[in-house]
């Protein structure tokens, strides 16, 4: 099966910050725009976001793995030398995370790197890596 880009869109309440940190910091491409909405090339998926202040807050969070892991959030699974070379230009660049790049399920089935933070309009993000891709969906 051949994977699709997904598309999502989400809410910011600034545009500036947004191109800074998916465009500057992420690296995103910024593609079609307009003055309330931004699309990027988010890893081969389309972001969308819209210029919409009262929709901003933060995800309520539940425990996996002993974190407490924002519900409402979204990401890519990148591969394992990827995501560590993402990690260290986070932390380079001071990125206050909510859950702090390490290795979750350690020498289990879909033992995998993760990582948390906050866009600038509090929207949660996660980055992951597998060790095995293989597990991506292995119970």
């Amino acid at each position: 099966m051949t994977l699709s880009p997904f598309h999502i869109a989400i809410p910011t309440d600034n545009l500036d910050s947004t191109r800074a940190f998916y465009g500057k910091l992420l690296g995103c491409n910024e593609g079609r725009s307009a003055e309330k909405w931004i699309d990027y090339n988010f890893f081969g998926h389309q972001l969308s976001i819209h210029l919409k202040p009262d929709e901003i807050r933060q995800a309520n969070r539940n425990p996996v793995d002993g974190k407490d892991v924002p519900v409402r959030h979204f990401g890519v699974v990148l591969p394992w030398n990827d995501w560590q070379q993402l990690a260290d230009k986070l932390k380079a660049a001071n990125i206050d995370f909510i859950i702090e790049p390490y290795i979750r399920f350690k020498g289990e089935v879909g033992e995998q790197a993760t990582m948390f933070f906050l866009d600038p309009s509090q929207n949660a993000l996660e980055f992951k890596a597998f060790k095995d891709i293989g597990e991506l969906f292995s119970k």
